[in-house]
């Protein structure tokens, strides 16, 4: 293993071989570590613990750095002991979404990487397997959700004065496109963009779910933000492709995340490459294996690749997204199963990685 090869992963997986004794698991899957930065074989980390917890953690504390050191391209290890404080105590905003059981995001740090065609067909398998799903189109600088779901024309109000959602293919539907004509653009600062977003969020009947599916612009701006502070984002589906310009911003979508505390369900590779229909022969057009090996690296689950195809495209452009219109392609077969583990994860509770403060070297 080289310098370059030394990775989060590794470092998380050499820490959870040695036992927290309290809780009776690897002290990586315990929780305990925080802050981890490596940087040119040098390693810093914290373990948090409770005050009382010091002096029986002191020799845990030096196993932990001998582990982290025998690693092949570690040169230097320093771990500390952090005592946690508890939060103060925050006034409680009424819920946004009380009736949501999950609310997941689908994301990207740059656009153009098909982040809407997955989050639509995400959303749609799920509806297919059974589940109550809403899709909340939460781009309003270029909403995409009414044309890729089939719908148009203006929602319909309901007594108490909330935006009823369309639906289609098994799927509630709200967006910012059902309410501006195609050809006007939405000019608006910051603010309008949080309060328009909240809107699309208590003020329509979405009634009970199992699953909200947000597709969310890119970058990590406003829109980003009102999520991760007025909702309680169960985690954040990232997508990218997979060339190493894509893959940067794509990190920076995480390292968002994590600073807002919202765990990464998972990472897609779209336009992992193309097979001709004609001969079969496959090009890996924007490279392949980027998302994966980023995956790894930031110890999340990789769920899934998913190939250029003409008729993703056209399915989406007809307002079938083809989940939907050819549920038995081997392609909707890859949506289907990546909506199974995305869904079988939510339902166990499971946190793909647990952001910490970070640490700054050099």
């Amino acid at each position: 293993m080289s310098d370059q090869s030394v990775t989060e992963s590794f470092v998380r997986k050499a820490l959870d071989t040695l036992i927290d004794p309290g809780r009776g698991q690897g002290l990586s899957t315990a929780g305990r570590v925080d802050g981890l930065v490596l940087k040119d074989g040098n390693v810093v980390f914290a373990l948090k613990i409770d005050p009382s917890e010091a002096k029986a953690f002191e020799p845990l504390r030096k196993a932990a750095e001998q582990a982290v050191l025998a690693l092949p391209g570690v040169r230097s290890v320093s771990a500390v002991l952090t005592a946690e404080k508890a939060a103060a105590p925050q006034p409680q905003r009424p819920s946004l979404l009380p009736d949501v059981k999950f609310i997941v995001a689908v994301a990207s740090g740059k656009g153009g990487v098909g982040k809407s065609t997955v989050a639509t067909n995400l959303a749609v398998a799920l509806a297919g397997q059974g589940h109550k799903v809403g899709l909340l189109d939460a781009d309003v600088f270029g909403p995409s959700g009414p044309r890729m779901m089939g719908l148009s024309g203006r929602p319909e109000i309901t007594a108490e004065r909330k935006l009823v959602p369309p639906v289609n293919h098994g799927v509630k539907v709200m967006s910012i496109g059902f309410l501006v004509p195609d050809d006007q653009a939405v000019v608006w600062r910051g603010p309008m963009v949080m309060g328009a977003l909240e809107q699309m969020m208590k003020d329509v009947a979405w009634g009970p779910l199992d699953i909200l599916v947000v597709d969310m612009p890119p970058g990590t701006g406003d829109a980003q933000l009102t999520m991760a502070q007025r909702v309680p984002l169960a985690g954040a589906v990232i997508v990218s492709t997979p060339q190493d310009v894509a893959l940067l911003d794509a990190r920076k979508g995480i390292a968002m995340f994590k600073k807002v505390a919202v765990p990464i369900l998972g990472i897609v590779e779209n336009m992992s490459y193309f097979q001709c229909p004609a001969c079969g022969h496959r090009t890996d057009i924007f490279a392949h294996g980027g998302a994966r090996h980023e995956a790894e690296t930031m110890g999340a689950p990789f769920l899934g690749e998913i190939p250029i195809e003409a008729a993703v495209r056209a399915a989406g452009d007809a307002g079938s997204p083809i989940v939907a219109a050819n549920p038995e392609s081997a392609v909707a077969g890859l949506y289907q199963d990546m909506a199974r583990r995305l869904w079988s994860s939510l339902s166990a509770g499971t946190e793909a990685q647990r952001p910490g403060p970070t640490i700054r070297m050099g």
